[in-house]
């Protein structure tokens, strides 16, 4: 645990001189914290976890990080260090998750997906393979999400009234979403509150 954090601090101290991946997107529709954007396909290695909404995250983020900093096979046989990207998403996978309006999102006894998006230099083919079987690969295909972006932590209570305003702005515009809203995080944990970038995307 004492080399995770002293790798993820290299990493994300790093960032200051060379930044992390995001994924690609193009804006169809802003509207101040609102947007509509365009995703292409990506790749993503995930993991299900249970628990409440910080246990599944913390879990969730140590599998994965595990698989990407060498718990792995490469197509050479080896091991191979993949590069840290941003966000770190998470969204519910349990039917016991469900959702109210206005929005509340209950998760005592719940399960989570969380997953990593894969650096764009990869294909399914070229990913080194999880060796924990927990950790799984999928190819996410285009699609688009609607997005409000906010700073800050991300507790329970504001979770549900940022994705209620969401909701809220795309039935407005007669939009149905067509799966479930996923908590996406960029900063580690130590970044200040107010530095913070966190946003709730649900495809449409």
């Amino acid at each position: 645990m004492l080399r995770l954090i002293l790798v993820l601090l290299g990493l994300f101290s790093a960032g200051s001189v060379m930044a992390i991946e995001e994924p690609e997107y193009a804006v169809l529709e802003s509207s101040g914290a609102l947007e509509l954007r365009s995703y292409n396909s990506v790749i993503v290695a995930e993991t299900l976890v249970s628990g409440s909404m910080d246990e599944a995250s913390s879990a969730g983020f140590r599998l994965i990080a595990d698989y990407i900093f060498g718990n792995n096979t490469s197509v050479r046989g080896d091991n191979e260090k993949i590069s840290m990207t941003a966000p770190v998403v998470m969204e519910p996978a349990s039917e016991k998750i469900r959702m109210t309006v206005p929005v509340s999102i209950e998760q005592k006894a719940g399960q989570w997906r969380v997953h990593f998006v894969m650096p764009g230099e990869y294909t399914m083919e070229t990913l080194p393979r999880p060796n924990n079987p927990a950790v799984t690969l999928r190819e996410v295909p285009a699609r688009n999400y609607a997005v409000i972006r906010f700073s800050g932590f991300t507790g329970e209570d504001k979770i549900a009234a940022k994705t209620a305003e969401l909701m809220t702005w795309l039935n407005g515009k007669g939009i149905t979403p067509l799966g479930k809203p996923e908590l996406a995080r960029y900063n580690p944990p130590w970044t200040l509150p107010f530095l913070r970038r966190n946003e709730i995307m649900v495809a449409y």
